[in-house]
């Protein structure tokens, strides 16, 4: 039988309200990426690329979480580091010419384009809201900052990051 055809009003009441009905809004689309051994899920809306890149020109005297700027098929994009903006030591990996690879996750954020300078790119997971919880009072509070919640896996526990967060990083005025 279809759900919602041939039902008579009474099946519908008898149904058990605390039973929730199965919805699209029930699951939580993530891209998954790391930065060192922890899983970092961004939200599946927000990423519009992944990508690798070994060419980013310096900015001079940009915030230490910019590393510089890269041509992404005609478009400037501001490349962030996030292990610098989630208070970690940098490390980049080097193709095999010894040319720094860094694996990107391209981000649209107020009109402006970004990638976000990560260890790895994961797979998309597709979690049940019924598994995520507000942020842990005992998570870094650098983390916490950037975080909007957790989820916590059978073996491991994955930090959804706070996007509108992470780029909202102060710039000095020039003297």
């Amino acid at each position: 039988m279809i759900p919602g055809r041939n039902e008579t009003p009474e099946r519908e009441d008898a149904r058990n309200p605390a039973e929730p009905s199965v919805t699209a809004f029930d699951s939580l689309d993530y891209v998954t990426v790391r930065i060192g051994d922890q899983l970092l899920g961004l939200p599946i809306g927000r990423v519009h690329d992944v990508f690798i890149t070994n060419r980013i020109t310096v900015v001079p005297r940009a915030p230490k979480e910019i590393i510089g700027l890269l041509n992404l098929r005609g478009r400037i994009v501001t490349a962030v580091c996030l292990r610098r903006r989630l208070g970690r030591p940098v490390t980049f990996r080097q193709d095999r010419e010894g040319k720094q690879e860094l694996v990107a996750v391209g981000i649209d954020h107020e009109g402006e384009a970004y990638a976000l300078i990560v260890d790895a790119v994961g797979e998309v997971m597709r979690l049940d809201q019924s598994t995520f919880e507000p942020v842990p009072v005992h998570l870094d509070r650098g983390w916490a900052a950037l975080a909007t919640g957790v989820h916590r896996l059978e073996d491991r526990l994955l930090v959804v990051l706070d996007v509108d967060a992470i780029l909202a990083i102060e710039l000095d005025a020039a003297a």
